[in-house]
């Protein structure tokens, strides 16, 4: 068994649409900006999935410098992710998230998010958890010029 872990932040920008977990959240503040749809959450999870294999990190098998990725769907990289861990002989155990955000709440789409996230990777939805969580306005969370996705994720030889 490994253990992988990932981090990803994306600031907010006006005109785009939220996409976190693969779902699209409606928004005051706009969505995440990025070179792909800029899903914080998955691309944590992805970096986690990648460490814990020693397969690098998402900059490296999607670069920004590529017209391939540009509005890329991040469960689509996800997707991705998982055929490089079986290529490589293991399967994701399970995966445990947590987004930070102040605006907007998205508490009523975590269980759509742990459903997209288990279907991509092949888990039970009781292997799969999103947490949430606000910067009680600190920082530039706290001011809502982006938001943070942790991950951690434990793999397996399949």
């Amino acid at each position: 068994m490994r253990i992988g872990i990932g981090i990803d932040v994306h600031p907010f920008a006006e005109g785009r649409k939220l996409i976190i977990g693969g779902v699209e959240v409606p928004s005051t503040v706009g969505g995440l900006d990025g070179h792909s749809d800029a899903d914080v959450l998955l691309h944590a999870i992805s970096d986690a999935l990648l460490g814990a294999a020693a397969l690098g990190d998402i900059g490296l098998h999607f670069p920004n410098t590529s017209p391939d990725y540009k509005d890329a769907d991040s469960m689509v990289l996800l997707k991705h992710v998982r055929k490089l861990l079986d290529r490589e002989g293991y399967k994701p155990v399970n995966v445990d998230a947590m987004l930070l955000l102040e605006k907007p709440k998205i508490a009523p789409y975590i269980d759509e998010m742990r459903r997209n996230i288990a279907r991509c990777l092949d888990l039970e939805m009781n292997a799969v958890s999103v947490k949430a969580t606000t910067n009680e306005k600190l920082g530039y969370i706290g001011r809502v010029e982006g938001a943070c996705a942790h991950a951690v994720c434990l793999i397996e030889k399949a």
